[in-house]
């Protein structure tokens, strides 16, 4: 966030981009599934980022935008608050900053929005437009704090403050849903009816309330981008146990290039952003979900 932007693990130096995360808080666990502190070391920033849940970020330089799956595009604030993302997203900067930053799960965005996730799938709001200026102070003493450690306690201590459950979200069925999402390469929408016990429109109106997209669209999301984050850290897709999950090598290019944003010849050769993103996530296996771990 500032230009004190240091800490014993790293985020401190001269590459183009630079990345590290952070598992939350246990209070925090079941509603933020990890935070993170970026720098942007060069004049321009331009990169896809790939399908994704919720996020809310604060940054230094807010000159740049979104460009969403669908084509609409959102300018980046002080501190943004974007939906859960159906496809690939374009973020832009014209300039370099300073980004922290926290993904939201399910319940955290019912927690914080209390609202339905679809309503914002593929769009990004201003933050100060919900918290009025008191968001501001928050960008203030994160960009005036003296390390990462810091900046941690801020974040952490700011989520507890947001994530106030203005909606309870049935805890049950996130984990169901999860768990369907991690156990197999290729989830079915029929397992999960049943794993649940519901009707499948009941099914498809609650994960696009605390999700934002349909099971369908979410199974898909999900394989692709466990497939992406795997070939980008250099893994064989077979040793990932995702080697039967594509029909063929052609259904494996397109939905790689749909939800991440490159195509699998492409992340053999990761960009910073991209490796960056998959070794860092990778990182915090066994201290987060393997749903953040392993995508």
């Amino acid at each position: 966030m500032s230009d004190n932007l240091s800490s014993p693990q790293g985020v401190d130096g001269d590459a183009p981009f630079e990345l590290q995360y952070f598992p939350p808080e246990s209070d925090l666990a079941d509603m933020v599934s990890s935070f993170y502190v970026a720098r942007v070391n060069m004049p321009s920033f331009d990169e896809y980022e790939r399908a994704d849940r919720p996020q809310f970020r604060f940054v230094t330089a807010a000159d740049g935008e979104y460009v969403f799956a669908d084509g609409h595009r959102s300018p980046v604030r002080r501190a943004n608050i974007v939906g859960p993302t159906s496809g690939r997203v374009r973020a832009i900067s014209h300039c370099p900053t300073r980004m922290f930053g926290f993904g939201l799960l399910p319940a955290g965005w019912a927690a914080l929005m209390g609202d339905d996730a679809e309503k914002l799938t593929d769009r990004a709001i201003d933050a100060a437009d919900l918290f009025g200026d008191w968001i501001e102070a928050v960008a203030a003493a994160l960009t005036n704090a003296a390390d990462v450690a810091e900046q941690l306690v801020i974040g952490n201590n700011f989520a507890r403050e947001v994530l106030q459950k203005q909606e309870a979200a049935p805890m049950w069925f996130i984990r169901t849903v999860d768990g369907w999402l991690t156990d197999t390469a290729s989830p079915q929408v029929a397992d999960l009816v049943e794993a649940t016990g519901m009707s499948i429109r009941s099914v498809e109106r609650m994960t696009k309330h605390y999700y934002g997209l349909s099971p369908r669209m979410l199974a898909r999301k999900y394989r692709a981008v466990r497939a992406a984050s795997a070939l980008a850290r250099g893994e064989n897709l077979d040793a990932a146990e995702l080697g039967d999950a594509f029909y063929d090598q052609s259904h494996l290019i397109r939905e790689i290039k749909r939800f991440a944003g490159a195509t699998p010849g492409q992340l053999g050769h990761p960009s910073h952003y991209t490796e960056a993103t998959t070794k860092g996530r990778k990182q915090l296996a066994g201290k987060v979900s393997p749903l953040v771990s392993e995508t």
